[in-house]
């Protein structure tokens, strides 16, 4: 009797051995490859360097390392005035201009009306208001035509150069129907910037939904994001020609219309990247958090 309570006693531990062995807690219940922490040393939410945003989708860069080309095509402007490249950059150099600009006459094939649909451009600049002239960032131009397909239009007349805290920002686009349709970041706080420091500015497009945004400092600044679709949708026409820091009627010998609302840039630009594709949110606070330390 005594062997077999002895058995018994023993065939029980063995089980509850083996039951609480077979409970322990799976630290990896889906079997997910280990992770080692060197791998992201030195990262910025998950990236080394800018250079590595949705590369495959990247379709036009300019990064102003003393050079005006657009490095994906090689492109050269046909001609700019009051350029130069300053040390004050983002990352390398910078493109100064005095009153000044770059004009590609060229039709790029990243930009021909079948190709684009959705798109994204990123860029840091340093500006200040000045009370009197509206600021053309970025025109994806149409020749003969005052209002180009995209139109990175800066209202630096609201504001006189004594205010460095606000920046007013207000892109259209060129639809179906021939018309454009806009965004503002005129809300409460939605302008809010110091002017004094380099500052991202990204415009986001979604074809699908319509939907055009503006972001500002890794924040979401647009008020009128819901462009529609269908005939309110983007079009690229063509031809089209690409203006750094102006539009037609502030480059010699190319003004389309009696427009006197804009001047040649005054200020900086680095950076300047478009995307064929609407950049998720994560990955445009990337970008800023990328250029602020200069990666």
């Amino acid at each position: 009797m005594k062997l077999f309570q002895i058995k018994q006693t023993v065939a029980g531990a063995l089980l509850l051995t083996v039951t609480a062995l077979s409970c322990k807690p799976d630290g990896n219940p889906n079997n997910l490859p280990s992770v080692n922490p060197a791998d992201y040393a030195g990262k910025i939410d998950g990236f080394n360097s800018s250079d590595e945003i949705f590369p495959d989708n990247l379709i036009a860069y300019w990064s102003f390392d003393d050079t005006k080309n657009e490095l994906k095509s090689g492109t050269a402007p046909g001609s700019s005035a009051g350029d130069s490249y300053v040390t004050d950059a983002v990352r390398g150099k910078s493109l100064s201009l005095t009153a000044g600009y770059l004009y590609f006459p060229t039709q790029f094939q990243k930009f021909k009306t079948d190709t684009i649909k959705s798109w994204s451009i990123s860029t840091w600049i340093k500006i200040r208001n000045n009370g009197s002239k509206r600021t053309m960032l970025f025109q994806l131009a149409r020749p003969g035509v005052f209002t180009g397909n995209i139109n990175f239009a800066l209202n630096t007349q609201s504001y006189n150069a004594a205010n460095d805290s606000v920046l007013r920002i207000q892109p259209t686009f060129a639809t179906v129907s021939g018309g454009t349709q806009d965004n503002v970041n005129s809300g409460a706080g939605q302008d809010k910037v110091s002017l004094n420091s380099w500052v991202h500015v990204i415009l986001t497009y979604e074809y699908t939904t319509g939907v055009f945004n503006i972001w500002m400092n890794g924040v979401k600044v647009g008020n009128f994001p819901n462009r529609g679709t269908g005939n309110n949708s983007f079009k690229s026409y063509e031809p089209s020609e690409v203006i750094i820091g102006s539009n037609y009627n502030g480059i010699p010998g190319k003004s389309v219309s009696s427009d006197v609302t804009f001047a040649p840039m005054t200020g900086q630009v680095d950076e300047l990247r478009i995307f064929n594709r609407t950049l998720p949110d994560a990955f445009i606070k990337a970008l800023y958090n990328l250029g602020k330390a200069n990666k």
